[in-house]
């Protein structure tokens, strides 16, 4: 199992991947679903990729890189990792989202990918702790954060606010 980042190189694997990905499932969005191949290289990949170091962005918008979690071949989950939080991303979405394709859930690739997100972002995100946000009604993402350190720091009507320290044990 491996984590990697968004590149031209897998961009098939990569296409498949988001193009099938809901337009939002358990509060992770996606509004390239159903983009056609020929888009995704020529519209979306290169948009994606800005989204690491942009330029000429609204001034909401924080650097956010694509990583895939691969499996041999095959990409079983997406995670994207936001540099740093502007103040709707506090309360909101934090620094990590992150989806498992279906048909892999349940098999312990989300613990995964997450641990191996927290490792790049132990060393790229600024704020003491790792801010996520999960749906009360998704108890295996609560899980795999759990799993991972994660304690509850708040929560509103439909969302546990969790937090994860730093380069914990």
């Amino acid at each position: 199992m491996e984590l990697r980042k968004l590149n031209i190189q897998d961009s098939y694997a990569q296409w498949e991947y988001t193009s099938s990905l809901p337009e939002n499932e358990n509060g992770l969005t996606n509004v390239y679903h159903g983009v056609t191949y020929d888009d995704y290289l020529g519209r979306v990949l290169p948009k994606m990729l800005s989204y690491e170091h942009p330029v000429g962005m609204p001034d909401w918008f924080v650097p956010q890189t694509y990583y895939y979690l691969w499996d041999g071949g095959t990409i079983v989950g997406e995670f994207r990792l936001r540099h740093y939080l502007s103040e709707p991303l506090i309360n909101g979405a934090g620094h990590i989202g992150y989806s498992i394709r279906r048909e892999h859930r349940g098999k312990g690739y989300g613990a995964a990918g997450l641990r191996l997100v927290l490792e790049i972002a132990n060393e790229l995100v600024a704020e003491d702790e790792i801010y996520l946000r999960v749906q009360k009604d998704n108890p295996a993402s609560l899980k795999v954060m759990l799993k991972n350190g994660a304690y509850k720091a708040g929560e509103d009507e439909e969302h546990y606010l969790m937090r994860i320290p730093k380069n914990r044990p």
